[in-house]
């Protein structure tokens, strides 16, 4: 750290805000159109929206209103057991009482505060405890105590504009990804749910279906398979992705599954249905298609994700996703030519997809080891 810059502990410099839940009971406090956050969300590094948001009343009553440009952090939850959440808001939201957000005196930029915990989510993360039921917990003291450098105005600008810069693409990238994804997605629902397909008018309906189509099972389509155990002290660092229920966990320098390949989750978390465009590793958290016998990859993608397969869950304290259950599900198979037209359509979308997480993945890696140096003051600005 910059000798020429003060350092003091954080808790001089912010104050930590506690959020919470409106009660459920009451609906007035519910669908409204303020985000609220919990710390599932908290994987995105700029929160915009969230998946439940609270009305006006329910944000007086049940939780905490902040403004734009506010620093959240998770203190309590298992996800500390493996990381510690840093995210900025993009606009007015609520928190989860499993977070605390950070508000910052006038002397310091929430964007610096940002980037500055970013530097030190690994140490804050070793700082935990044990809560109870094995949760891992962030006591606020610790946070309060935290050394923290205060560079002049000007160095904390422009040490965000630098980072910024990264983020900006990255977020752009991961945009253009989500267009590409649902323009995929709408195709899929335009041929094979809408049954507006190629040539669909010279078609007759035959029983609900398409001439042509059969009524099958999923499992005459595919075959769903569990994952494989890799504990985390058998992994080696690579770059091969391992899979886990709702994405990637780690890398490692060895793969199971040849692409491209379907991921779902089988226990914990369930309902995300993940493409992979390349080698990977699928822990037994998560399903994989292990065989393609009437669809393509790309089908199996937008087919799986339209069952809602957080509907099938088995499990009484942890969510779990049968297999045999899926397979036994009613639907049709189409005729191949279709399939083969389809991927003709997405090939081209798909490689897109892949050449931008490619890009997005080199520049994660830049930001991450410009950083520290910009954080300690070895690279001025």
């Amino acid at each position: 750290m910059s000798m020429r810059w003060e350092r003091v502990e954080l808790g001089s410099e912010v104050t930590l805000l506690s959020g919470g839940t409106p009660k459920k009971s009451v609906p007035a406090f519910w669908d409204g159109e303020i985000p609220w956050v919990s710390s599932g969300e908290m994987t995105q590094r700029r929160i915009w929206d969230t998946a439940l948001h609270v009305t006006n009343e329910g944000a007086i009553k049940g939780t905490k209103l902040i403004p734009p440009k506010t620093v959240l952090v998770v203190v309590r939850g298992m996800s500390l057991a493996k990381e510690f959440r840093v995210s900025l808001t993009q606009r007015e939201v609520t928190f989860n009482q499993d977070i605390k957000a950070l508000k910052c005196s006038e002397r310091l930029n929430p964007e610096f505060l940002y980037y500055y915990l970013l530097s030190q989510a690994r140490s804050i993360r070793d700082s935990t405890t044990e809560a109870s039921h094995g949760t891992k917990k962030l006591e606020s003291v610790i946070l309060q105590k935290w050394p923290l450098p205060v560079p002049s105005d000007h160095e904390q600008l422009a040490i965000v504009e630098v980072l910024s810069k990264y983020d900006d693409l990255i977020f752009n990238n991961k945009r253009r990804v989500e267009i590409l994804e649902e323009s995929a997605r709408q195709l899929y629902k335009e041929w094979f749910v809408r049954f507006r397909f190629p040539g669909h008018e010279h078609v007759k309906i035959v029983d609900g279906v398409p001439e042509g189509w059969h009524r099958c099972q999923v499992g005459d389509l595919l075959t769903l398979q569990r994952g494989f155990d890799l504990p985390v002290k058998n992994r080696i660092e690579g770059t091969v992705p391992i899979y886990a229920s709702t994405g990637i966990n780690g890398y490692h320098n060895e793969y199971k599954v040849k692409a491209p390949g379907i991921v779902t989750g089988r226990s914990g978390s369930l309902g995300t249905v993940l493409y992979v465009s390349k080698d990977f590793w699928p822990l037994n958290t998560a399903l994989w298609v292990k065989e393609f016998k009437k669809v393509t990859p790309y089908y199996a993608l937008f087919f799986l994700q339209s069952l809602k397969l957080e509907n099938y869950n088995g499990g009484a304290a942890v969510p779990t996703l049968n297999r045999n259950d899926v397979h036994r599900i009613e639907t049709f198979s189409p005729p191949e030519k279709l399939l083969e037209s389809l991927n003709d359509y997405l090939n081209p979308i798909f490689d897109q997809i892949d050449t931008l997480a490619q890009q997005n993945l080199k520049l994660s890696q830049a930001r991450d080891l410009l950083l520290p140096n910009l954080m300690n003051g070895e690279i001025a600005v």
